[in-house]
């Protein structure tokens, strides 16, 4: 979608002017992606208009192919309009305009498999479930566990404005079911489907590979199996130094459970922005630490690294820290980690010395 900004805090009906910039869960997860060196695509449909010439225009520009995006003649590009505060405070207000949008108009038999399913991980959002009915159809089908499929990302993106009541978003639950990857925050597991606690989101959620729990400020508890029945391992093959295979890793706040392990990492002290976006930017950096094979204590510290970027900016979208930055950062002991206060423009400075593209050995 088009997102449009507010220049000055307020409601809706009292700000003047906007900004506009690109926003979408999906496409600011490929975008967050590109800005680090992986190679992403984005798979949608958006108008003829200029809104989506703009866009495309913006998305390829982060490095994102674009090119199996669909134009739709006869539908307009999604838009919405959000005030400046916070989404977890009652004056947070946020006005979609995307009924009957091109997007909405999604169906599993418009889509090419071969760039649907050309990717190491295929990430879904829960959002596009609620846009229609051709919608909800297409995340059912590409949720449906079938062998050679890559591992599919799912995060759950509860939007209590996109669903009439929560009954109806109990869907989002057997969505997340078909996943082998899960993001989910424990505030929208309580709110759409009554769970309390990331051990009773586990229980409720046996069958992912690998369930990641937002627990806001707190931090977040990555649930994982080490191997699926008949030994068959549902992860990416990661290539870190040119090694197959996926580091699990023992660090501390790691534990062993009936289910496999479950790790904890608190979350980073950051002076407040904007929230908007920072579950993107989260589910973003636990996948590039994904790709490259590293453990899971590795994989929540760069989620909530690339979340504290987003967190810094005003926008849906931020650049992440440089990955030799952000290895440093996430490789720093636990009273450091839980030490670490980021403000505004803290992605542009290493204050290690180092300059923040050079290669330096990861523990």
């Amino acid at each position: 979608m088009v997102t449009f900004l507010p220049r000055l805090p307020g409601r809706l009906a009292d700000v003047p002017s906007f900004d506009r910039a690109i926003g979408g869960a999906e496409s600011n997860v490929a975008c967050t992606l590109a800005r680090t060196g992986h190679t992403t695509r984005w798979i949608s449909r958006v108008g003829t208009d200029g809104f989506g010439d703009h866009l495309l225009a913006a998305i390829a520009d982060c490095g994102v192919d674009v090119r199996h995006v669909r134009r739709d003649p006869l539908r307009p590009t999604g838009v919405y309009f959000r005030t400046a505060g916070d989404r977890a405070t009652d004056t947070h207000e946020v006005a979609y305009y995307r009924a009957g949008s091109a997007a909405s108009a999604m169906t599993a038999a418009d889509l090419d498999p071969v760039a649907l399913y050309g990717g190491r991980i295929l990430h879904l959002s829960g959002i596009t479930a609620a846009l229609s009915a051709d919608c909800l159809g297409l995340l059912t089908e590409l949720t449906t566990r079938r062998p050679g499929r890559p591992l599919l990302s799912f995060d759950v993106n509860y939007r209590p404005g996109l669903w009439r009541d929560t009954a109806r978003a109990r869907v989002l639950l057997d969505l997340a079911r078909g996943a082998d990857l899960v993001f989910v925050g424990d505030d929208e597991a309580r709110d759409a489907w009554g769970l309390h606690g990331p051990r009773a989101i586990r229980q409720a959620l046996p069958e992912p590979h690998t369930l990641v729990v937002k627990q806001g400020r707190a931090g977040a508890t990555v649930f994982r199996r080490t191997r699926e029945p008949g030994g068959r391992r549902d992860d990416v093959t990661g290539t870190a130094g040119g090694r197959r295979g996926d580091a699990t890793g023992t660090a501390d706040g790691r534990r062993g459970d009936a289910t496999g392990t479950a790790t904890f990492v608190p979350a980073l002290d950051v002076d407040l922005v904007a929230a908007t976006g920072a579950g993107d930017a989260f589910a973003a950096g636990f996948l590039s630490a994904t790709l490259r094979g590293l453990p899971d204590r590795a994989r929540l510290r760069h989620g909530h690294l690339w979340a504290a970027a987003a967190l810094t900016v005003p926008g849906d979208l931020a650049t992440p820290p440089g990955r030799p930055y952000a290895d440093r950062l996430a490789a720093l002991d636990d009273p450091a980690w839980e030490a670490l206060h980021l403000a505004p423009g803290w992605t542009d400075a290493d204050t290690s010395g180092h300059r923040a593209d050079e290669e330096v050995p990861t523990p």
